[in-house]
């Protein structure tokens, strides 16, 4: 799964109106961006004690809606006197008697932009299932841009009031349309430069970025590549893929939209292969990175020193076979591997001595000045950071391990807990869940925050590091003075980085600003053949 800063922002809106509870949270985007997708990426990130509704086909009445919501909820009620009535008295208790044990609900709608009127008046009243002080009933609205049309109506605008998260899913930029392609070359150990910079640049113009559009072109491609002995994709192979995929403008209506299904058919079937194909090694719950860390785990007592036995000559001496390497999936039923012992490693790694005795987490750690950076990434970005870093691998719903990456041996990372160990890199990629965790300070004391109209020592530095990025360095008056024009700057570098292209200085601005320095008080993954 490629997740653009654009589709990282939807999902986190998502999370987000699902965490606040309550009221609706509406997704929007064209005709192949992703929402889809995007909604399948949010079923694996939620928590264990949600109950999630999925309507897919929403182009029914609203007694059929609230029996379809019955059903994939697995509430029972007589199908023979079905009413509204009768459907949402049996919602009703099943939602209290879930709310009772600590469980939450959730409706995710797609297509919602075909809900007619009065479905949509009913789903409206549906948040009104509700105790003394928690809805009942959390519902997601996903649907192309005309759904944002529909809210606007008067006749919504009581539901339009009620939505307290939403976001609208752009189509994938030229750099992001070429980092997607390399990226999805490089999960199947293909090429990055299988794909000419010019034909991207072409699949770029044809799609206009939707990934749907892109899928299909690039399939295309390489089909025509094949089949003509091509080692590169050139523009030439990607127009004559465009002629045989896409509608030509001379072509009739009926024609063109007749092919637009095919197309879109075509493209949910490839989407959906391959987005099981990726996320066939990720977790199916949320990372508890960020929980953990605002609510540390106890360190668990290290197991005791074996006592080394001394050895006694024999004649003749019989040497005994080596121990067999140990595998990674049995490693891991370790119950030491916490993130409280692997923040340990780390700061052991760093030179600094853990604050004894409370268990660590990011509010003690920032005490002494370290910062948590957490994030997902996949194998090559993380290389690319090239700091240790703290890895979360899920054993089931309820478990996970966590470990320091402290270096490359031979091409196996090292896994530092007791002691560095090697392991087969297929085997660590088929548990970790591409959360990681990396602890590291300012390069300037209590240095949090640039922003703009800032006047310190903290601008000199970012115009520093800019110059490194960009080579520029033009005269200004007042070169300690945070002005406007380093928004543009800062946004260039967030782009490149692949970060969210604010124009802000943030903590996580901050770590890539510095960790592009070759300054030796950078810590970096030890490296060896």
């Amino acid at each position: 799964m490629y997740m653009s800063a654009r589709h990282q922002e939807g999902l986190a809106h998502l999370l987000y109106g699902i965490t606040v509870g309550g009221g609706f949270v509406a997704l929007t985007g064209e005709v192949g961006t992703g929402k889809t997708t995007l909604c399948h990426c949010l079923l694996q990130e939620l928590p264990q004690n949600i109950d999630i509704a999925l309507i897919l086909n929403p182009k029914m009445n609203a007694i059929e809606l609230l029996a379809t919501i019955c059903d994939e909820l697995a509430i029972a009620y007589d199908q023979s006197r079905t009413s509204l009535k009768t459907l949402v008295d049996a919602l009703n208790q099943h939602l209290l008697a879930a709310h009772a044990g600590g469980r939450r609900t959730v409706l995710l709608i797609d297509e919602a932009q075909n809900l007619s009127m009065e479905v949509l008046e009913q789903i409206r009243l549906l948040t009104n299932l509700e105790t003394t002080k928690a809805k009942l009933l959390q519902i997601i609205l996903v649907g192309q841009p005309e759904l944002k049309t529909l809210l606007k109506r008067k006749e919504l605008r009581q539901l339009n009031q009620r939505i307290t998260a939403r976001y609208h899913l752009l189509p994938l930029t030229l750099t992001e349309t070429r980092a997607y392609i390399r990226h999805r070359l490089q999960v199947c150990n293909g090429s990055p430069d299988l794909f000419k910079d010019s034909a991207i640049r072409k699949i770029y113009r044809l799609s206009s970025g939707i990934p749907r559009i892109i899928n299909i072109l690039c399939d295309r491609a390489l089909l025509g590549a094949y089949a003509n002995d091509t080692p590169v994709i050139t523009p030439g192979i990607v127009e004559v893929a465009a002629r045989e995929t896409l509608p030509q403008d001379n072509r009739t209506r009926t024609r063109t939209v007749a092919l637009l299904a095919s197309l879109l058919l075509g493209g949910l079937v490839f989407g959906v292969y391959h987005y099981k194909d990726a996320l066939k090694h990720l977790a199916t719950s949320k990372s508890s990175l960020v929980a953990i860390a605002k609510s540390p785990q106890k360190a668990m007592p290290s197991s005791p020193a074996v006592p080394v036995k001394a050895a006694v000559k024999a004649v003749p001496v019989v040497p005994k076979p080596a121990p067999p390497p140990v595998k990674f999936d049995a490693w891991l039923t370790n119950p030491e591997l916490t993130l409280n012992a692997a923040m340990k490693n780390a700061l052991k790694l760093l030179g600094q001595t853990s604050p004894a005795p409370v268990p660590l987490d990011c509010e003690s750690l920032a005490a002494i000045g370290f910062n948590c950076l957490i994030g997902r990434a996949n194998w090559k970005d993380l290389l690319t950071i090239n700091r240790p870093v703290i890895l979360e691998f899920p054993i089931d719903a309820e478990t996970k391990r966590h470990a320091l990456l402290a270096g490359i041996r031979d091409g196996q990372p090292v896994i530092h807990h007791d002691k560095d160990l090697n392991f087969p890199l297929a085997d660590l990629l088929s548990y970790w869940n591409g959360y990681y965790l990396i602890l590291w300070q300012s390069p300037i004391p209590d240095m949090k925050m640039i922003y703009l109209g800032q006047t310190s020592d903290n601008v000199l530095w970012l115009r520093q590091q800019l110059a490194a990025f960009d080579g520029l360095n033009p005269p200004v008056k007042q070169p300690r003075f945070f002005d406007r024009g380093l928004i543009s700057r800062i946004r260039n570098f967030q782009r490149a980085h692949h970060l969210y292209e604010d124009g802000k200085v943030g903590l996580q601005t901050i770590f890539y600003l510095d960790n592009q320095s070759d300054s030796k008080s950078i810590p970096r993954l030890i490296t060896s053949h």
